[in-house]
Order: structure tokens, then C-alpha cells, then sequence
């Protein structure tokens, strides 16, 4: 596998300088603009909604890839299609009728994406893996930033791309949560494909565009 993307975490950079923040990840070469949307019920914490997501869709042509860790998701669908997502990913612990919702998305003209919290195991998915676009695996507990990384979702990501390869799916497979130049290639070699990152992005010494370069040539090591 050496087709892989970058894609950062708004969630983690200068809201007071969001325009010069997407511009700067945007002309370094990310491939997806990620959104963590979350409710304060589903998860604790209390981020963006559509306004938001329609606000950076106006500020650039990267791909709104949108993560709705939010309770009764199939109510707000509609509106983060409208505001401009391009991937829609729900959760399945919100989702009795996953393939239902998978639909749903599709129709709203977005790719569909499904995620599951660290406990839940990897089964859960299994009846949506054959419809999906994307499946994401999070390697924190979402809700709160800045979390170490889980090492045994590693086991839990080669599951889901031998299930994904068994089904010859063209899925992505994306990971969340404590993604560094230290957890990317663990990630990569388990056969992640979309690798989310916030602070390892937003928060480089050198800046955005130095944190995707170093995000990049931590694969490029393993590839040499």
C-alpha cells in the first residue's frame, strides 16, 4: 500500500486564525480537512455544527471529511450535507439501523463512513462493512484532545482491512486519536489508509506545513 492521506484535525488548530490555518495545511499538501463534531452528550465535550462546516467549506477545496460523534445522527444528516461535507461518518453505538443510515448519507450525494468507540469490538461493524465508503477507527476514547494513542487498536485496524480485503472493498481506513511520526507507521503497517491529526499538525514547532511534511516522511521511512 503506498496511497495514503493527511488529514488534519481543525479541532486543533487557532480558531481566531481558522482562514490562515486551513490555508496553510491546504498549500502543504493535505488531502482531507477532518471535522470532529460532538454534542456534548454522546461524548462530554461540545465542539462545531453545520455553521461551522459551511464556514471552512467557503475557505477551500480540500474535502470535508466530518466525524458526528452525536447522539440521533439521522436528524442532522441533511444539514451537514447542505453546510458541505463530503464524508459523513457516524458511530455505530448511535445507529440501530446502520445500513439505513449508510443509505441515507449516500442519498444526501456524501460518502459514507462508519466508526465504533475503542471498547466496542470490530463485529459490530460487520453488517456495514460490504456499503461503506470509509470506515474509521479510533484510537482514543473520543471527546477530549490530547489523549495517548491505544496500541491495541493496532490489532483492531489489521482486523477491519482483512475484513475490508476479504469483501475486495475500496473502503478507506482511517484513524483518530494520538497519530504522531511515532504512531502513523504503526498505523500505516496495519493497513491504515486516511491518518487524522491535530496536535501533530496544528501544534508543530515549525508549523502546519512542517507537521504534514514530517507526518508524510515517517512513511516514506518505512517505504525506502
Amino acid at each position: 500500500m503506498n496511497n495514503f492521506l493527511i488529514a488534519p484535525s481543525i479541532i486543533a488548530s487557532d480558531f481566531t486564525r481558522l482562514a490562515h490555518e486551513i490555508a496553510a495545511i491546504e498549500s502543504a499538501g493535505a488531502d482531507w480537512l477532518h471535522m470532529d463534531i460532538m454534542d456534548g452528550h454522546f461524548v462530554p465535550t461540545i465542539t462545531v455544527g453545520p455553521l461551522f462546516v459551511e464556514a471552512c467549506k467557503r475557505a477551500t477545496k480540500l474535502p470535508i471529511d466530518a466525524h458526528l460523534m452525536i447522539s440521533n445522527p439521522d436528524q442532522y444528516l441533511e444539514a451537514f450535507a447542505k453546510a458541505g461535507a463530503n464524508n459523513i461518518t457516524v458511530h455505530v453505538e448511535t445507529c440501530p439501523d446502520l445500513p439505513q443510515i449508510i443509505k441515507k448519507i449516500k442519498s444526501l450525494g456524501c460518502n459514507a463512513g462508519v466508526t465504533l468507540n475503542p471498547a466496542t469490538p470490530s463485529s459490530a461493524l460487520d453488517a456495514a462493512l460490504p456499503l461503506v465508503d470509509l470506515v474509521l477507527v479510533m484510537s482514543v476514547k473520543p471527546g477530549f484532545s490530547g489523549q495517548s494513542f491505544l496500541p491495541e487498536m493496532i490489532a483492531k485496524v489489521e482486523e477491519i482491512r482483512n475484513k475490508l480485503n476479504a469483501l475486495r472493498s475500496k473502503a478507506r481506513l482511517e484513524v483518530d486519536g494520538g497519530i504522531t511520526v511515532e504512531t502513523l507507521p504503526l498505523m500505516y503497517r496495519a493497513g491504515a489508509d486516511v491518518f487524522v491529526a491535530g496536535n501533530a499538525v496544528f501544534k508543530h514547532p515549525q508549523g502546519a506545513g512542517a507537521g504534514i511534511k514530517a507526518l508524510r516522511d515517517a512513511v516514506a521511512r518505512i517505504e525506502r
